[in-house]
């Protein structure tokens, strides 16, 4: 065909399923005779579409067939290698091989972190140069020159921020030619321009034997468009797009843009770029053609949905400025029959919604259904609901690596080496699945079970010697000293696993020697387990790419970024299962759904910053610059979202899904469907039915509530020994004293938990009752010992950070307190003494913090509180009677070494929290006279014991059931909540 002649162009409507309209025109023009299909060749985007266009074959040829050559030239943003069909071997001088995309991104990683003048971590570094490859790429696209950077001619409101910048770009103009200059290789971008200016010369001198058809393709890029041009234009050659907009008036077309200068600013408006069309527009316009050129392909399928959905859909996209034409349309231009739409409450509930749709389809003989999203939670939702029903879907866009097994394990040791072994992600290296999987799993899950236990509470000093001294001995007494034994014989194996690694990372100050570390070491934790399968042949090939190229790498690599790092890497690898999903029923991610086509598609996740996606902010150009260079706007991506939401739109049966609700919040609908809703008016239709079968999927057939549980225990487990801080308990909340002392269920501390009262109390008493034991009572002596338990190897530096000085402030007031109080004729009589006492039928025990001889020969017991003391509201209530409990037992002899029978006479909290400006300070639950509607001293003790004992005869002596209560006017930790089924009979009017 003469250069001059009309070119060979057609499209494909959005209603038609193109692999298969494609398919039946090939076989149509070619398929009479089997040799020639077999020299013809198909140059298709992706490999997903290559699967498309066989399977299409595969369902057209009805037997035998040779199929033509399927090749794939790139995607939009052409990272895809190009097909050995296109690079023309033996014909002029050779096209240097490309650099790796991993050696690339290693030495731009480099180049930025040596031009910054601020230290630059690895994988900062990395990202940027990532970022910086990226705008690369896009130059050598559109063909534009880094040198274009030094020519613009910037407003002051910028030429100042780009002078700043101008030493960072140098990378792009010097250093980074420089580079391939050593390495002998030129970029992807550039070698694949190469490579098709090569095929499309040799086509215009030499046309192949057989047909070429380009279908599909929709990349602006010059080189594509020159070597579509060509192809047009050579004999049996076809470039065929996918949904060109033929419905379109002239002044829809021509609002696209892109629009000619401005005769002022010499500026010329980019255009609609987010527009579906815009992107086969500006192709049309760089291949020298025009949309009258462009014929309609006149073949379609079974899978077809009505002509009138393209003219409808070509209706919903107009221009904005065009909408308010959508006030004017007849009834049957804004139809949308066969589409339908779902707004669920949460993400949840959608995926429930699309697996029941996905499984009508699967039940319905010969019926396709596809789910296309980019929102990867969602697709991961719907696979795990349709497992439930033995349907592997196949989701062609596969999961991250950094999700799966080998991934998270990586993740996990480098969390716990940035860590230095804390609790939290120590505990999740060790409880990984891959670790020391085989016959030895149990056994060291019931040791990392251990040392979870241990664990709990305030965190212990950092890395293994940490652990190492948290499992040492203790003098004082230790209530853990059991678990503490047990996890001792077990912790050699684990620290000889793990000490390698740390070792290793004491000395690896590089990126490169950090991976070889974390590489080397998964082996050795896993027994090479990590490695395996095709996850971990995925994880392999990456390490092996890394470890490769990491000598050309960044220097300066921080391992506290190291986590984000890895995770940021493994997240770019997609890994697929090696086996199809049910044959049926696929899901898609935005890529893989472009030429697919089914009899049902389901849009799910429509919402803004989902489907579209919000554009990723350039690190190197300002919109503004990008515009001056002519390079693509950010928003071109949301013009191939739409393009791909149009294209789609096209099936016989469409369902749009959206959730009102995201992980972070409120979500708003996205923009496709919000014009869609808008044209379609009252004709918009709901598929309410699959939010109705979602929310009914587990729907119970009757709702059975917990009533309020009041457990009787027979008298004889019922105890008759009783401590006094469980009788506050047993008054407020009956239940939760029968979980604790007759189920014997204690709740655990969190792992990696802030100091919390009660390790801040008993730290407390252990000082003070060494430094009253000691007998001299020196106040500086209490300050030197709060200092030394702070110097404890098992006390954690931030809590030293935090805590120490208003302790130390604290214990100094005792101190004065006490020679006060000494001055005044009060001496101690005993600390941390343990009495007990036969009283009112049971045995009562307890332990005084203090035990003083008042002036008067009566006894002072004294509570030490690290916060705020009970209220006299609480106490006169029976809320708070520890003190008083404690009394009795002085007045009974409980306490040896107190003295006879003895009456208490006074009653303090001594609490250590700041009031007014200091820290320290006492409160008394009574008063002599009875004075601020407090319990008289005299009769406090009295007062209690009556307390006592209605409390006995009801619960450890009689009958009464322990009943679930919920006092407000007890601390209520809340640690029974969930035992007592709180929120199914709170509130109600039988609880």
């Amino acid at each position: 065909m003469a250069e001059g002649a009309k070119p060979a162009l057609y499209t494909i409507p959005a209603h038609r399923a193109f692999s298969d309209a494609l398919v039946a025109g090939i076989l149509a023009r070619h398929g009479a005779d089997p040799l020639e299909l077999a020299r013809g060749m198909v140059l298709l985007p992706s490999n997903r579409a290559v699967r498309a266009v066989s399977n299409a074959f595969v369902r057209q040829s009805g037997s035998g067939l040779l199929l033509p050559r399927l090749v794939t030239i790139g995607d939009p943003e052409l990272g895809e290698e190009a097909g050995g069909a296109l690079d023309p071997l033996g014909e002029g001088d050779a096209i240097p091989p490309a650099v790796s995309p991993m050696r690339r991104q290693m030495i731009l990683a480099r180049l930025v972190q040596q031009a910054t003048a601020e230290p630059m971590d690895a994988g900062q570094a990395l990202q940027l140069g990532q970022a910086l490859g990226a705008v690369l790429d896009q130059m050598q696209v559109e063909r534009i020159s880094p040198r274009a950077l030094t020519d613009l001619q910037l407003s002051t409101e910028l030429s100042t921020h780009w002078e700043r910048s101008l030493d960072l770009f140098s990378i792009l103009l010097r250093r980074w030619p420089q580079e391939l200059e050593r390495l002998g290789c030129i970029d992807l971008a550039d070698r694949r321009n190469r490579l098709f200016d090569r095929i499309a010369a040799r086509w215009a001198k030499a046309p192949p034997a057989g047909f070429v058809v380009a279908a599909g393709i929709s990349t602006t890029a010059p080189a594509a468009a020159a070597l579509l041009r060509r192809i047009a234009h050579i004999p049996g050659g076809m470039v065929v797009f996918a949904g060109l907009d033929h419905h379109m008036d002239q002044e829809a077309w021509d609002a696209i843009g892109p629009f000619d200068p401005d005769p002022v600013t010499g500026h010329a408006p980019a255009g609609h770029e987010t527009h579906p069309q815009y992107a086969l527009k500006r192709l049309l316009d760089r291949m020298g053609a025009t949309r009258d050129d462009v014929a309609q392909w006149r073949w379609g399928s079974e899978h077809d949905a009505r002509a009138v959905r393209g003219r409808n859909i070509s209706n919903a996209m107009l221009p904005p400025r065009l909408t308010s034409r959508w006030r004017s349309l007849k009834m049957a231009d804004r139809s949308l029959a066969g589409v339908e739409a779902l707004e669920v409450a949460t993400p949840g509930e959608e995926a429930q919604a699309i697996a029941i749709a996905l499984r009508e389809a699967v039940e319905t003989p010969g019926r396709t259904a596809a789910l296309v999203t980019p929102d990867r939670q969602l697709a991961t939702r719907v696979s795990a609901h349709l497992r439930r029903w033995g349907i592997e879907a196949d989701d062609s866009a596969g999961q991250p690596l950094s999700r799966l097994p080998p991934g998270t394990l990586l993740i996990a040791m480098a969390q716990a080496v940035a860590e230095h072994f804390a609790p939290v992600p120590l505990l999740t290296l060790l409880k990984h699945p891959l670790v020391m999987r085989g016959e030895g799993r149990l056994a060291w899950l019931d040791g990392v079970r251990l040392l979870d236990l241990l664990l709990r509470g305030p965190r212990p000093q950092a890395g293994l010697a940490g652990i190492d001294l948290l499992l040492e001995p203790r003098a004082a007494e230790d209530r853990q000293a059991p678990l503490r034994e047990r996890v001792r014989l077990w912790w050699p194996q684990a620290r000889a696993l793990l000490a390698p690694l740390e070792s290793a990372f004491a000395i690896a100050s590089d990126f490169s020697a950090q991976m070889a570390a974390i590489r080397e070491h998964a082996g050795m934790l896993t027994a090479d387990a990590v490695w395996a399968g095709h996850q971990g042949h995925a994880a392999a090939d990456l390490f092996a790419q890394i470890e490769e190229a990491a000598s050309d790498g960044p220097r300066q690599a921080d391992v506290r970024a190291l986590p984000a790092l890895l995770d940021h890497l493994l997240g770019g690898v997609p890994v697929r299962p090696p086996q199809g999903g049910h044959p049926r029923i696929a899901i898609m991610g935005l890529i893989e759904a472009r030429l697919v086509q089914a009899d049902l598609m389901i849009l799910g996740g429509l919402n803004e910053g989902v489907w579209p996606g919000l554009p990723t902010p350039d690190p190197w150009l300002a919109p503004r610059i990008r515009r001056e260079l002519g390079l693509p706007g950010l928003e071109t991506r949301i013009g191939l979202a739409a393009h791909d939401f149009a294209s789609t739109l096209g099936a016989p049966e469409v369902l749009i899904t959206r959730a009102r609700r995201g992980s972070g919040g409120p979500a708003v609908a996205s923009r496709f469907s919000l014009r869609l809703k808008a044209m379609a008016g009252p004709q918009w239709q709901s598929a309410g039915r699959y939010a109705a079968l979602a929310a009914a999927i587990d729907r119970p057939a009757a709702h059975s509530p917990a009533t309020k549980p009041a457990p009787s225990p027979p008298a004889a487990v019922r105890p008759k020994l009783i401590p006094v801080t469980d009788v506050d308990r047993l008054k407020a909340d009956p239940y939760a004293f029968y979980a604790r002392r007759i189920l014997k269920l204690s709740p655990l501390d969190a792992v990696d938990a802030d100091a919390g009262p009660a390790w801040r109390g008993t730290v407390v008493h252990e000082i003070l009752q060494h430094w009253a034991e000691a007998g001299a009572r020196d106040p500086a002596d209490l300050v030197h010992r709060a200092r030394a338990m702070f110097e404890r190897p098992d006390v954690h530096p931030l809590l030293t950070a935090l805590w120490q000085p208003r302790l130390i402030e604290a214990v100094g007031w005792i101190a004065q307190q006490v020679a006060a109080d000494r001055a005044d004729g009060r001496t101690i009589l005993a600390v941390e003494a343990e009495g007990r006492a036969e009283i009112a039928g049971v045995s009562l025990m307890g332990k005084a913090d203090r035990i003083d001889r008042m002036p008067d020969g009566t006894l002072g017991i004294v509570d030490y509180k690290t916060g705020k003391p009970p209220s006299a509201r609480q106490v006169k209530a029976g809320f708070a009677l520890q003190l008083g409990l404690l009394g009795l037992i002085a007045e009974h002899g409980g306490f040896p070494g107190v003295g006879g029978k003895l009456m208490a006479g006074c009653f303090e909290y001594w609490s250590l929290a700041k009031k007014g400006d200091a820290f320290g300070y006492r409160e008394s639950p009574v008063d002599p006279a009875g004075k601020r509607d407090k319990i008289v001293t005299a009769d406090f003790t009295a007062t209690v014991y009556h307390q006592f004992q209605q409390v006995v005869d009801a619960f450890l002596i009689g009958n009464q059931p322990f009943g679930a209560q919920v006092n407000p006017e007890v601390a209520n930790y809340g640690d029974y909540d969930q035992l007592m089924r709180l929120e199914e009979w709170y509130g109600r009017d039988d609880g």
